[in-house]
């Protein structure tokens, strides 16, 4: 029987068990606590993958789909609790606050269902559906309901805008200054979610400017797609 090939897809199940977890701080308005288990399902889903080639997952269990596994923890970890929590703090308030935590669910949807969301690069096309990074920088900034409103309907609308989104770790001639940065923000991210919301002054200019450069990455592959 291969039993390291059935650990890696348990330990890629683990995201479902952090996303339960994660919706019981949302329901105890514990939100610092909840993007700890967010964060927690992003470490796994990170480094699954390479324990699964390691092992030869795909060999040794065929039928088992470890991409399909993936695609439903991805879709409740970085959709579905973000925007539970989106609307349970009341930053997306009353019934156009549903309508846009719905529009949030629905284009995700989309951008999951589609088989042409990834270029051959690894990056993405469209707004990658990461609402957990949005949601994390609402609460951090704590945003007034009208902004919050203002970055999910962009972000809705920006998922069928076919520009290039960057995997930060899948940069080449900016890789050393992305993950650099990438490597800044996580500790940023972990200082505020151990102080509590919002964020500090100087945590949030972290945030703020490692935003603007990956904004600044899409802009650089809009005009070229090879430039990175």
């Amino acid at each position: 029987m291969p039993l390291s090939a059935i650990a890696v897809h348990l330990f890629t199940a683990t995201g479902a068990v952090c996303a339960l977890l994660a919706a019981l701080a949302v329901m105890d308005g514990a939100y610092e606590r909840m993007f700890i288990w967010l964060g927690v399902a992003f470490v796994v889903d990170a480094v699954d993958g390479t324990f699964a080639r390691l092992v030869r997952v795909e060999e040794r269990l065929p039928r088992f789909s470890g991409e399909r596994l993936d695609l439903v923890i991805d879709y409740v970890t970085y959709v579905f609790i973000p925007a539970l929590a989106l609307l349970h703090a009341g930053y997306l308030p009353g019934i156009w606050g549903g309508v846009l935590a719905a529009m949030i669910l629905l284009s995700a949807l989309f951008h999951f269902s589609d088989t042409e969301s990834k270029a051959e690069d690894n990056s993405f096309i469209g707004f990658p559906a990461v609402w957990n990074l949005i949601a994390f920088y609402v609460f951090a900034f704590d945003m007034p309901p009208f902004a919050s409103a203002a970055v999910v309907l962009t972000c809705v609308v920006l998922t069928f805008v076919p520009w290039r989104w960057v995997h930060p770790m899948r940069v080449v001639s900016l890789r050393a200054v992305t993950l650099g940065l990438s490597a800044l923000w996580a500790a940023a991210a972990m200082c505020v979610v151990s102080g509590g919301f919002p964020a500090p002054f100087v945590p949030k200019l972290i945030l703020l400017a490692v935003a603007l450069y990956a904004l600044a990455l899409v802009a650089i592959r809009r005009g070229d797609p090879s430039a990175t």
